[in-house]
C-alpha cells in the first residue's frame, strides 16, 4: 500500500511522506492521482482547516482505491484528526462586558466555544399585544424600536404544524401609532402566508401565525454563553459573544463555521473513510431572504404550487408543498458506489452530518453524530445501503423537525443496530421506498420538542408485496415524550410493512392503526407494548394485528429481555449466541 501523509504543520511542497508531509488534503488527493493501486492517506494529528470543501469524483477512483484516516487507525497510537470547515475567531475587545471582533464578511449561524456549542441570543416571543398582517406584524410594544440590526433578526414559529418549524427574517422595523410595525423579510413570508393554512375541528388558521421566539441581536445578549452576529454593514461584520463565568478571550478558542460543505464525493468508487472526525460546517440559507419554511421531515418548502390534504372527514386539512427541497448535509456521497465510512465522528455541523443520494452499496457502520444543527444521516435514492451500529444523539437542534435517521426512495437499505436519543422529532424515518429493514435498533428520547411522529416513523408505500416490502423487527423505543405522537408510527399509506417483536414503553401511544390516507398490507405481529395501540380494538381493513402483548406495571414479559438484548449498539449490546 502506497502511503501519502498530511500534517496542520505539513508543507504542500513537500513529498507527502511521513517525515515530510503535505499541507493539506487537497494536495495529497492530487498526489494520489498520480498514482495507481492501493493508496492510504494518514492524516497526523490535529485540526486540518479547509479554504474550500474538499471534492471527490470519479478521476479518484480510476485504478486505485483510497482509504482516508488518521496515523495508527486501530491501533493505541492512533491520532486525533479533525477536517474543519471553521475560521478562529480573534481579536476580542470588551464593550461592557461583551466581547466584540470584527471579522469582515464572515456569515456563520453558529459559534463553538472551547468545542462547546453557543446559543444564538435570543427572546422568547414577539412583546405587546401583537397582530400579523399581509407582510408581518404590528404590536403596541415599543421594544423592537430598540434593535440594533433588525434586519439580521430572525422569527421562529415552533408548531406552526404540530410536526412544524419555520424560519422567517424580518427587513425593517419603524415606529407606527404607539408601537411598531415590524416587515417581514420576502419571499419568505409571503411562501409562509401560501404554505400555512389549516382547519381542525371549525377552526381556521392561515400563515405562520405569531413567533414562538426571536433570535439574533444585541439586545438579546442577556444569558452567558449566547452570541449574535450583526452583518448591518456588508463587509464589516461584527461578531458578539457574552462570556461565561471564567472565560478569558485570551484563553478561550472559538471557531465561527464558514464552509457549508467539508466534503463532496461524486460518482467515487471504492473509497473508504475511517477514524476521521468531521466539523465546523453551517448553512446558510436559512438567513437570506427566503427563510426556511419547514414542511415535515428534512424537507422544506422553497415555493411553487400548494396542496390541500384532507386529514380525515369531519377532522380538518392542511396544505402542504407540491415539491420540497432536502436540508443538505456536510458531507455528502452522491451516486457513489462501494464507498464505506466507519468509526467516524460527525460535530458541530449547521446542516445534516452525512447526507447519501443515489448510488449503491454504501456502509456507515460504528460512526458517532451529535451537535448538529439538521439530522444525522439522510440517504436518499440510495441501493444495498447500510446503516450500522451508529452512535445519534443531540441533533435537530436549529432546524426541530429533523428525524436521526431519513430515508426515501431507498431500495435494499437496512437500518441495524442503531442507537438515537435526545432527539427534537422521529428518531428513524422510512418514506416510500423498497425493501427497508429497519431491525434492532433502540431510541430514547425522541419527540422532546415537535409532535406527530414517533420513534420510528414509517409513511407511503414499501414495496409491492411483503416479500419486497419493508420489515419493522426487534427495535426497542423507549420514552416518546412530547403529547400526541405514536412511539411506533406507521402513516400516510403506509403499504407493504411486517412490524414484528418490538418493544414500545413510555410513549404517548404506542402505535397507531387508524391514519388517513389508510394503512394497506400492514402486518402487526408478536409485539410487546404497555398500552394498546390506538384501533387495535377494531383493526381496519388494510391492517393484520396478530399476537401482540399489552404488558402493564414494571414487569415486563421474559420475552422483552431477549428483545432488548439485541437492540442498539453492537459495541454494547449483549448478543445471545
Amino acid at each position: 500500500m502506497i502511503e501519502l501523509f498530511v500534517a496542520p504543520d505539513g508543507d504542500d511542497s513537500a513529498q507527502g511522506t511521513y517525515a515530510h508531509p503535505f499541507a493539506t488534503l487537497d494536495r495529497a488527493r492530487q498526489a494520489a492521482r498520480t498514482l495507481t493501486g492501493e493508496i492510504a492517506i494518514r492524516l497526523r494529528a490535529g485540526t486540518h482547516l479547509l479554504a474550500a470543501p474538499l471534492e471527490l469524483t470519479e478521476e479518484d477512483s480510476d485504478g486505485r482505491s483510497i482509504v482516508y484516516q488518521p496515523h495508527g487507525y486501530g491501533t493505541a497510537e492512533q491520532e486525533e484528526a479533525v477536517i474543519s470547515g471553521g475560521r478562529p475567531v480573534t481579536g476580542w475587545r470588551q464593550e461592557d462586558g461583551v466581547w466584540a471582533a470584527d471579522v469582515g464578511d464572515l456569515d456563520t449561524r453558529q459559534l463553538y466555544v472551547d468545542g462547546r456549542r453557543a446559543e444564538r441570543a435570543g427572546i422568547e416571543g414577539l412583546p405587546g399585544r401583537v397582530a400579523m398582517t399581509e407582510t408581518g406584524y404590528t404590536t403596541d410594544s415599543t421594544a423592537p424600536l430598540t434593535w440594533h440590526s433588525p434586519g439580521d433578526v430572525e422569527f421562529v414559529h415552533r408548531g406552526v404544524y404540530p410536526w412544524t418549524e419555520a424560519r422567517c427574517g424580518v427587513a425593517a422595523v419603524e415606529a407606527g401609532g404607539d408601537g411598531t410595525v415590524i416587515t417581514m423579510a420576502q419571499p419568505a413570508f409571503a411562501r409562509a402566508l401560501d404554505l400555512y393554512n389549516s382547519t381542525w375541528e371549525g377552526q381556521t388558521s392561515r400563515g405562520p401565525g405569531l413567533p414562538t421566539r426571536i433570535e439574533n441581536d444585541a439586545a438579546f445578549l442577556t444569558e452567558p454563553g449566547t452570541f449574535v452576529l450583526d452583518r448591518s454593514h456588508p463587509g464589516h461584520h461584527v461578531l458578539r459573544y457574552l462570556p461565561r463565568p471564567g472565560e478569558h478571550p485570551d484563553r478561550t478558542r472559538v471557531v465561527a463555521p464558514v464552509l457549508e460543505t467539508l466534503l463532496r464525493a461524486t460518482g467515487v468508487r471504492g473509497a473508504t473513510f475511517q477514524g476521521l472526525t468531521f466539523a465546523d460546517a453551517t448553512w446558510l440559507r436559512p438567513s437570506g431572504p427566503e427563510g426556511f419554511l419547514h414542511y415535515h421531515g428534512n424537507g422544506f418548502y422553497t415555493g411553487g404550487p400548494v396542496q390541500t390534504v384532507s386529514l380525515g372527514e369531519g377532522v380538518g386539512s392542511v396544505t402542504v408543498p407540491g415539491e420540497s427541497t432536502a436540508i443538505p448535509a456536510c458531507v455528502v456521497l452522491a451516486d457513489a458506489s462501494d464507498v464505506r465510512v466507519e468509526n467516524c465522528r460527525f460535530t458541530r455541523l449547521g446542516a445534516a452530518g452525512l447526507g447519501v443520494s443515489g448510488g449503491a452499496d454504501i456502509t456507515v457502520r460504528g460512526c458517532d453524530f451529535d451537535t448538529l444543527s439538521a439530522g444525522a444521516l439522510v440517504v436518499d435514492g440510495s441501493r444495498s445501503a447500510l446503516v450500522e451500529d451508529n452512535r445519534i444523539h443531540q441533533v435537530g437542534l436549529e432546524f426541530s423537525g429533523s428525524p436521526g435517521i431519513s430515508l426515501t426512495g431507498t431500495t435494499g437499505c437496512t437500518v441495524a443496530h442503531n442507537h438515537v436519543a435526545d432527539v427534537p422529532h422521529c428518531g428513524i424515518v422510512a418514506g416510500p421506498g423498497q425493501g427497508t429493514r429497519i431491525l434492532h435498533n433502540l431510541t430514547t428520547g425522541t419527540m422532546q420538542v415537535l409532535a406527530d411522529g414517533g420513534g420510528i416513523y414509517l409513511s407511503g408505500p414499501q414495496g409491492d408485496s411483503h416479500d419486497t416490502g419493508a420489515v419493522v423487527r426487534g427495535n426497542v423505543i423507549e420514552d416518546t415524550r412530547t403529547p400526541y405522537n405514536f412511539g411506533l408510527y406507521t402513516d400516510y399509506g403506509a403499504a407493504w410493512v411486517t412490524v414484528e417483536e418490538n418493544v414500545v414503553v413510555r410513549a404517548d401511544n404506542t402505535a397507531v392503526l387508524h391514519v388517513a390516507p389508510p394503512l394497506d398490507n400492514v402486518v402487526y405481529r408478536g409485539n410487546f407494548w404497555d398500552a394498546d395501540p390506538v384501533g387495535a380494538d377494531a383493526p381496519p381493513p388494510g391492517v393484520t394485528y396478530e399476537g401482540n402483548t399489552t404488558f402493564t406495571g414494571a414487569d415486563e414479559p421474559a420475552a422483552v429481555a431477549a428483545i432488548r438484548a439485541r437492540a442498539g449498539l453492537l459495541r454494547e449490546a449483549v448478543v445471545p449466541s
